[in-house]
């Protein structure tokens, strides 16, 4: 491995201003950060991805003051949702400003952009002093890292530092929301709940892929079929009759399984989201989860569907795309 691991903050806002990469903790997912207004950088975060350029990135910015550098503005809506959960796991879809490479907007007009409440994350955009382009620092479609080893596992060879923030407190990327004129639509699930986002700003639409099947570019990232998937097959049921007929099974569920509902089977790993049933808990352990069991050795991994509310949705939709 190639990558140094630290928490030297200084040397990673020098290497984001000489156009290097560098992962680094936000409380959803660890990013792969390049300097957002330099077409090159951005560039090598697609590269080391192996992302398709029709995929947008998410712009992270330290302060609410410094969007009308990057945007032409808030909706009444947005700007309820700013001041509610900014910063926080909140990425609104706004109008841009030229500043912003097409690159980053996959030629859209319009970027996704928030602040993250990380404080390692805040710090080193503050020492950068520039917009930083982060998606999670990952293989494009695979689990996203939520410790600085699970980026070091996949990109370890290809960036030259990972700083290390500790285990993500969310855990879950950032919910996705876009305020038109007449509703507000919700692209992408993530950290804070569709009902969080409703009693602070009304009503939510929820997106339809066919809405936005006449661009090639989608207008947001985690809106393709298949994402965050492991390696090893994943099947998402609703009751345990439902598991497929194979020898070694690691089964993901949300609190332990009792005898009753086993009836009998038995498995060859087992992970449990949270044993009280916290979605929150579930949420921050989920992709550590799915490391466990892809890397334990079973043929595939079935994981029951959770409650399909609070972040059980977005539990829910990160499961789906895994299993499509």
């Amino acid at each position: 491995m190639k990558c140094r691991i630290t928490q030297d903050v200084s040397a990673a806002a020098e290497l984001i201003r000489n156009g290097e990469l560098v992962a680094f903790a936000t409380e959803t997912v660890y990013g792969l950060g390049a300097n957002a207004l330099d077409p090159n950088a951005v560039a090598r975060i697609f590269e080391v991805k192996q992302r398709p350029h029709f995929d947008p990135l998410i712009v992270h910015v330290a302060e609410i003051d410094s969007l009308a550098e990057f945007t032409t503005g808030l909706s009444t809506q947005a700007q309820r949702l700013a001041e509610r959960f900014w910063p926080g796991p909140l990425t609104l879809v706004l109008p841009k400003q030229s500043v912003i490479p097409d690159l980053v907007t996959s030629g859209l007009d319009s970027v996704a952009i928030r602040i993250p409440a990380h404080p390692m994350a805040r710090e080193l955009l503050n020492a950068a002093g520039l917009p930083i382009a982060a998606p999670s620092a990952n293989k494009f479609g695979c689990l996203s890292p939520t410790q600085a080893q699970h980026v070091a596992e996949q990109l370890g060879d290809e960036i030259p530092m990972i700083l290390e923030g500790g285990p993500c407190q969310v855990g879950v990327e950032s919910t996705v929301i876009q305020c038109n004129e007449d509703s507000i639509v919700l692209l992408r699930p993530g950290g804070i709940s569709l009902e969080d986002i409703e009693a602070c700003a009304g009503k939510v639409r929820l997106a339809r892929i066919e809405d936005y099947a006449e661009t090639k570019s989608q207008v947001s990232p985690g809106m393709l079929p298949r994402h965050y998937a492991p390696g090893t097959r994943l099947h998402l049921i609703d009751q345990l009759d439902q598991i497929p007929d194979v020898k070694t099974i690691g089964v993901l569920s949300l609190y332990p399984l009792s005898e009753t509902i086993l009836a009998g089977r038995e498995f060859a790993a087992q992970e449990i989201l949270s044993p009280t049933g916290d979605l929150k808990m579930a949420a921050a352990n989920l992709f550590t989860a799915l490391r466990n069991l892809d890397q334990s050795g079973v043929e595939c991994i079935v994981a029951l569907r959770l409650p399909e509310r609070g972040l059980g949705r977005t539990i829910n939709n990160r499961l789906e795309r895994a299993a499509y």
